[in-house]
């Protein structure tokens, strides 16, 4: 059953709400929140990506009713409470500690108590953790409730200019080169744009990764999303690539990768030739060079020379 505040209305009866100003309209949601009480159960709170006003009111106030507030580091968690003079106890809960947890907070649910779970920027469980609990904060029965916010994962995504009518969130690549190129090629066929986070200092390799595995896609690289250095850079994944080269790449990052381009080549035509390419070059050199002339992805033309060899999946 749906919480009751979430259907009340915030206007005291016959007040006019166009004539007050904006913040009085806030501060009577957040006073009319604040005065019910909260039902038990597990809340997930998105939380501010960078600018501490990209706070929901219902997150404030679902925070400020907490009982417990599981953060992924209670330091950094603690800014954002102090701002909004949340006094809420805190406790970690990250990917060292989410095993030991669980039973804890589970047992606390099942008794009633009111526990959010926040993460250091944005969405709960969003590559974070979290998910374990969750499900088995379901199964036992228990009340889950999102509050839905700030996400790195769609503010790049919808400032990218790429499609957004489908698209996947691949979330943090391996590091080892050999295990994200093979990660890549697992999601070269996805019919939409691709999401992904990376660390800083990962992001030239990774662009250079995705542009030999997937093609030389449209793709933008989003840095520091709603902070005061915010860049959001387009171009294609070679010249994302060329661009940070060199340069020490800083920040929060979130690339968004394009889908792959509407063929032009039939594969009979690229069979044809990586045919006649093989008789002078390997296959990997073959696939390159193919790839390149023709702007397909280099997988592609791999995979049809190993099913021309017999050695396809």
């Amino acid at each position: 059953m749906l919480v009751a505040e979430e259907r009340r209305s915030f206007h005291p009866q016959g007040e006019d709400p166009v004539a007050r100003r904006p913040a009085d309209c806030a501060g009577s949601v957040i006073s009319n929140l604040l005065s019910e009480p909260l039902a038990p159960g597990l809340y997930l709170v998105a939380t501010p990506i960078g600018n501490l006003a990209d706070v929901t009111l219902r997150a404030i106030a679902v925070l400020a009713r907490a009982d417990v507030i599981y953060c992924e580091d209670t330091r950094h968690s603690a800014k954002l409470l102090r701002h909004y003079a949340i006094a809420g106890r805190m406790r970690p809960f990250h990917e060292h500690n989410e095993d030991r947890e669980i039973g804890q907070a589970l047992a606390e649910l099942e008794d009633g108590k009111r526990i959010a779970i926040i993460s250091d920027a944005g969405t709960p469980l969003l590559s974070d953790p979290g998910f374990k609990l969750v499900r088995a904060a379901a199964a036992a029965g228990v009340g889950v409730f999102s509050i839905p916010g700030p996400s790195a994962a769609l503010a790049a995504l919808t400032a990218s200019g790429l499609p957004t009518d489908s698209f996947f969130f691949a979330g943090f690549l391996p590091s080892k080169p050999t295990a994200r190129r093979s990660r890549l090629g697992e999601l070269s066929q996805i019919p939409g744009s691709v999401v992904f986070f990376e660390a800083p200092h990962r992001v030239r390799e990774t662009l250079a990764d995705m542009a030999d595995v997937l093609g030389d896609r449209s793709a933008v690289l989003a840095r520091e999303l709603t902070k005061m250095h915010e860049d959001i850079l387009r171009g294609s994944l070679n010249a994302l690539a060329e661009a940070t080269a060199g340069q020490a790449v800083k920040g929060e990052v979130v690339i968004v990768v394009g889908p792959e381009q509407v063929r032009s080549v039939s594969d009979d035509v690229l069979s044809a030739r990586l045919l006649a390419a093989l008789e002078l070059m390997s296959l990997k050199d073959a696939a390159k060079a193919l790839a390149d002339e023709f702007g397909v992805p280099k997988a592609r033309i791999y995979a049809l020379g190993l099913k021309a060899k017999g050695q396809a999946p």
